[in-house]
């Protein structure tokens, strides 16, 4: 028996072009590479206050933070007064406990629309971003944890023929 690739002539194959042409690929950039990511700089008002609007359901929330003792308004009222239920209290200091500025920042807001459970979702994605603007360097804390994205879901609408927005009258055969 004979050895086959002794037989066979050197064939020049078209893997060492394509290497070739993988090298010259390698000298080119993407078209977003050459560009770094966005720097973020401080925002302030005149009165050295970092401002943003909050959005959820049909809630929008303007917020105002500025250095202090961690006291929240919400509607020129106290957060205890304003929200009864422990768990909002909660979500709107999620972004301050998350940064470990509770006791650092005084939390102005007004709120409107909707019903308690959106406003504090409102106040807590204005606070993350007034956050943001107040010290840009803690947007990557906060972003792993979606405090900065604004959860677009709101009610669906009432349909005609139909006794809410998808659930149909009692039907009856006779």
């Amino acid at each position: 028996m004979t050895d086959v690739t002794a037989e066979t002539p050197a064939v020049e194959t078209p893997a060492a072009e394509t290497l070739t042409g993988f090298d010259a690929l390698k000298g080119m950039q993407s078209p977003g590479a050459g560009e770094e990511h966005p720097v973020y700089v401080q925002k302030l008002d005149a009165q050295g206050r970092a401002y943003s609007t909050g959005k959820r359901k049909n809630a929008i929330a303007r917020v105002w933070i500025k250095p202090g003792t961690g006291k929240i308004t919400i509607n020129g009222k106290d957060q205890m007064q304003y929200f009864a239920r422990e768990i909002l209290r909660m979500m709107i200091a999620q972004p301050l406990e998350v940064t470990d500025r509770v006791t650092q920042f005084d939390v102005d807001c007004t709120v409107q629309g909707s019903g308690l459970s959106g406003q504090a979702g409102a106040i807590r994605h204005g606070l993350s971003h007034a956050l943001t603007h107040y010290e840009p360097a803690l947007r990557p804390v906060l972003k792993p944890h979606g405090f900065l994205t604004r959860d677009s879901r709101v009610v669906e609408r009432k349909k005609y023929g139909r006794a809410k927005a998808r659930k149909s009258f009692q039907f009856s055969k006779r």
